[in-house]
């Protein structure tokens, strides 16, 4: 009697601790992906504020200044790499060229937008990134759509076009950089998504090598395009400081985005990106001082409405085509069985 008294109390205890164990596991989870999202707005925030302060005051150059993150980026990546974070993938550098090529164009065309932009315009122009790839998808790559996603996009595009047209520090080549910074940002996201299912690898495999690759690349140019002597000797210990911060920022973004995609559903991903557009927006009027008049106000709105009807309708589309393929996979296996 003793035996199996002591035998059962021995079991309760030992029940009860794995559900304590398991409770403090699923709360120190949740806590990381809160961190991890809260990382991911704050530095994804941070870095455009940062950038249009450098680009404002300390004078650092685009290209200059985007060889910078790539070389912080490059360096985050292999310290994460030793500490075991992700485990890196041998691949062919010939094949992540092209990638690296377009990652170093449209990173330096996007900091170009928001060199000459207010920090609202240079925030709204790149929503114009969405309708762009769906164009491309459509028409190069014959990838049919449903008639309600294509529809979603136009109020993206008007939202985009009225914000320019009301835009009270409008900028011809700020426009031009902007134009082409989404186009090859578009090309690259289609690019990346292809070579991602060609190799088998996740973002920070990929970027392990992209991040290196594209800093020598742009170090080959710099000296032709940017006098970065003189912007180095006229530089403060300040700017040095706030030019640093802006390169771990950008580590910070690209760590933050690689945990919250491996750990959130991609409508949890798109709204916290939606979350940080409206805020940086907000951001540029108070922190910038960037005029705003109210039809240009409720171009944005319109934008971001588009935005948000757009990722809902994708997601929904995700999830039926996620729900047809888990229900084929039964069936399958039991012709293989």
């Amino acid at each position: 009697m003793s035996t199996s008294f002591f035998l059962n109390s021995v079991n309760f205890h030992c029940y009860n601790y794995r559900v304590v164990v398991r409770f403090i596991i699923g709360g120190m989870e949740k806590w990381k992906l809160i961190l991890g999202i809260a990382l991911n707005i704050i530095s994804s925030i941070s870095i455009v504020f940062t950038n249009k302060y450098i680009y404002t005051y300390a004078g650092i150059p685009s290209v200059s200044l985007t060889l910078m993150h790539f070389v912080m980026t490059g360096l985050g990546i292999h310290i994460c790499a030793k500490l075991e974070v992700f485990e890196p993938k041998k691949l062919v550098v010939r094949s992540v060229l092209p990638l690296s090529a377009a990652l170093s164009g449209f990173v330096v065309l996007t900091n170009l937008s928001l060199q000459y932009n207010t920090v609202g315009t240079y925030q709204v122009a790149k929503a114009m990134t969405t309708p762009v790839i769906l164009l491309i998808q459509t028409y190069y790559y014959h990838k049919s759509t449903p008639l309600a996603i294509q529809v979603s996009t136009v109020p993206v595009m008007l939202g985009v076009i009225l914000n320019s047209f009301f835009d009270v520090r409008f900028n011809f080549l700020g426009t031009i950089f902007a134009s082409a910074g989404v186009v090859v940002a578009s090309v690259y996201q289609i690019l990346v998504g292809t070579k991602q299912k060609e190799m088998v690898v996740n973002s920070m495999q990929l970027l392990y090598y992209q991040a290196p690759i594209s800093a020598a690349m742009l170090a080959c140019i710099v000296p032709f395009l940017e006098p970065v002597v003189f912007v180095i000797q006229g530089l403060l210990i300040s700017d040095v400081m706030v030019v640093m911060l802006s390169g771990v920022l950008a580590f910070s973004v690209n760590l933050s985005i690689f945990w919250i995609i491996g750990n959130t559903s991609p409508l949890t991903y798109n709204m916290i990106g939606h979350s940080k557009f409206c805020i940086t927006v907000i951001g540029g009027f108070v922190i910038f001082g960037d005029p705003v008049s109210t039809n240009q106000m409720l171009a944005i709105l319109l934008a971001v409405c588009g935005l948000t009807i757009y990722t809902i309708l994708k997601v929904r589309q995700q999830n039926v085509s996620n729900t047809e393929t888990t229900q084929e996979i039964p069936e399958k296996s039991s012709q293989i069985v």
